[in-house]
């Protein structure tokens, strides 16, 4: 098709406009003026010879036209950026970027030490990490947005053909007490004694909390009789309310590791049982993957984590 009704650039602006709720939000995220881009709007409108956006709402309301170029714009941007890196790529590994995701106690705890190592060998490779929850996470791998994740939860079902998942290493999940918690005088907690204690415990959305309670349910503890004194939304908060006394919790292992060397906190040991979960390394084999994912993949996998004890 010689003549698109349609620019990179008006896709870029279609794309900013819808972001960022305005057309002067817009051209102040892309660093033009705002008449600029109102010219570039009407441009496309004219070559579509129909409307992008409903001028009836105050809001940069998109029309059924604006909505259909807007998802096929989006696939267009993402395959731009995509060609983009793989050329920058063609050579060598001098440069690039690597963009690396992770759920968020891997992204607090795991993955800065992972990128440490990579960037030791490879210090002029760029790379960034996001951190969402696991589903967002798995997204973001499936639409090209990041090269490669570590994640500690399920993907979504839809994307369970999409994308390629290799285990990892397994992370076990400690119950941890203040130190001065009667039961952390105990080698062991028996299982009815965690109907005693008072929980502080991630949302009942968290990706670790469910999969705690499917591995307590597995041992016969139902973990629905446990008392909630409070639910907190991060790993460190809920450290700072049991190292206050508030509670016990369940945590990983790896984000109590200087608690532990401290003495801040007790890791208590449950009769019988041990909570792990599967660490999964997740890529999309249908995106293209640059050298440096391949490498990180490679490197996380033979050399930098040896399994959790």
């Amino acid at each position: 098709m010689s003549n698109l009704p349609f620019t990179i650039d008006q896709l870029k602006i279609l794309k900013a406009i819808v972001l960022e709720g305005s057309f002067k939000r817009a051209a102040d995220s892309l660093y033009i003026s705002q008449p600029a881009i109102s010219l570039q709007i009407q441009n496309l409108e004219k070559q579509l010879d129909t409307p992008v956006f409903d001028r009836n709402h105050r809001k940069a309301k998109l029309t059924e036209t604006g909505e259909l170029l807007l998802r096929y714009g989006l696939r267009i941007l993402a395959l731009c950026e995509e060609t983009c890196r793989a050329l920058e790529d063609i050579q060598t590994l001098q440069g690039g970027k690597l963009i690396v995701g992770a759920s968020q106690t891997t992204g607090t705890y795991l993955m800065p030490r992972l990128i440490g190592l990579f960037r030791q060998q490879y210090p002029q490779v760029a790379v960034e990490l996001q951190v969402h929850s696991t589903r967002r996470i798995s997204w973001s791998v499936a639409n090209g947005q990041i090269d490669i994740a570590i994640i500690g939860g399920e993907i979504p079902f839809e994307l369970k053909e999409v994308l390629h998942v290799t285990p990892y290493a397994e992370d076990e999940l400690a119950l941890i007490l203040p130190t001065s918690h009667p039961f952390a005088k105990l080698t062991n907690i028996k299982k009815e004694d965690l109907y005693r204690l008072r929980f502080i415990a991630l949302d009942t959305q968290s990706t670790i909390r469910k999969v705690i309670e499917q591995v307590l349910n597995k041992h016969g503890i139902d973990s629905s009789r446990f008392i909630i004194e409070m639910e907190l939304n991060s790993i460190e908060a809920i450290k700072n309310a049991v190292q206050s006394g508030l509670g016990a919790a369940f945590v990983s292992v790896s984000a109590i590791t200087k608690e532990l060397e401290l003495g801040i906190l007790h890791q208590s040991k449950i009769e019988d049982v041990i909570i792990k979960r599967m660490l999964s390394i997740i890529v999309n084999p249908n995106r293209y993957r640059s050298k440096a994912a391949e490498i990180f993949n490679q490197e996380i996998l033979t050399l930098f984590l040896q399994p959790i004890e």
